[in-house]
Order: structure tokens, then sequence, then C-alpha cells
């Protein structure tokens, strides 16, 4: 995305978030694009769906769940049952039909950046990990996945799947179905990452 589309973006948000919202928004674009250069992913489209990805959290639920059902179809019963994800499909599917935007990779980033989901692309682990790590987050253990996310996406998207999972679970929140597949995608890897360095340590000490 070129600088006058960021600074079309910027005004946007301005308007439709809240002044904290909107700091939040600045941060991640800024903790995205770091993160992006630290894995090698694109600077840019990082910083601009870290700057968009929460477009629509401060609109009325009413208005999201018509912007999804009108551009994006029929909501699943789990969908329908959590709305703190609607404003990233809403998000998704504002910034696709009201704004004009056609990057798939930046818009997906946005769709998946509260449940995440298989088969993630470099950038949207990298919007899904900054989310967590702005600067402004004080949450409880944001130390931990802050440091988890200088070793390595993998580690910190297991332990940031983990946090929301267990944070839906004990308030009684459904679990997107898409969120269970991905912990379980990088559970397994990295278990197989701990094997590995297991068997590898038994063979140097034998």
């Amino acid at each position: 995305m070129d600088t006058e589309r960021n600074e079309e973006f910027l005004e946007e948000i301005k308007k439709r978030l809240s002044e904290y919202r909107f700091y939040h928004s600045l941060n991640v674009a800024e903790e995205a694009k770091r993160l992006a250069r630290k894995y090698g992913a694109d600077e840019e489209k990082a910083f601009t769906a870290g700057l968009i990805h929460d477009i629509m959290k401060d609109t009325d639920y009413s208005c999201q769940k018509e912007i999804i059902e009108n551009f994006s179809g029929k909501m699943t019963d789990t969908e329908l049952a959590n709305p703190k994800i609607w404003h990233a499909m809403s998000g998704e599917a504002f910034l696709r039909r009201e704004l004009g935007v056609t990057d798939e990779e930046i818009l997906s980033a946005v769709r998946y950046h509260t449940t995440a989901k298989e088969n993630m692309t470099l950038l949207e682990k990298v919007i899904y990990i900054a989310d967590y790590t702005s600067a402004e987050r004080d949450y409880p253990d944001v130390d931990v996945i802050r440091e988890k996310a200088e070793r390595s996406l993998e580690e910190a998207m297991l332990y940031g799947l983990q946090f929301t999972i267990k944070e839906n679970v004990e308030a009684g929140r459904v679990v997107h179905p898409d969120s269970i597949l991905a912990y379980n995608e990088v559970a397994i890897s990295e278990n197989k990452k701990v094997r590995k360095e297991e068997e590898n340590a038994h063979t140097g000490n034998t």
C-alpha cells in the first residue's frame, strides 16, 4: 500500500474508532512492521494491515452483522454466538466493498486476526501476534507473549491461542473452529520441534 492510501485509511479509522482504539491501531501497525522486518514479511503490508485491522471494532453489532450477511453470506451458529469476532469479519467485508482494498493477503490478515486459522501466511501470523503485543497492551502475561514473539512467531501463536481459547472457555463463550484448528496445527508443529530437540540432546549425550 502506498503512503497516500495509508493516509486515507488513517482518516477513516480516526473517525470510526474511539481514542483508545485508534491509539491501539497505530501501535499494532508499528509492531506489525517491526515483526515483519524481524521475520521477513512485507513491512508495508504489515503496517497497513495493522492500521486497519480494527476498523469496525467500535461499530454497532447490528451494523456489523448486516455488513457480514450482505457481503459475506450467512454466519454459522458459532459466529452468531460470539459477537466479539464480528469486527474482523465485518472489517474484511467493509474494506473490500466500501474502501476498495484488493490485496487478498491484507484482507485475510484482517479477517483472521481474532480467530486465527489453519495454514496462516507469515503476514497473517504477524498481525495476529502484533495485536497481542502492541505497546499499550497490559493484560496478564503480556510480557510472556512478547518474550516468545522475540524467539519465534510459532511459540507466540501457540501461547496466544491457548490464552484466547482458555479465556473463551472460562467465560462460557463458544470457541470458533478456526481457532481450534489453528491451535492443533501449531501445537503439533511445536511438539515435533520439542521431541526433535530432545532426541538430538539425547544423541549428543551418548
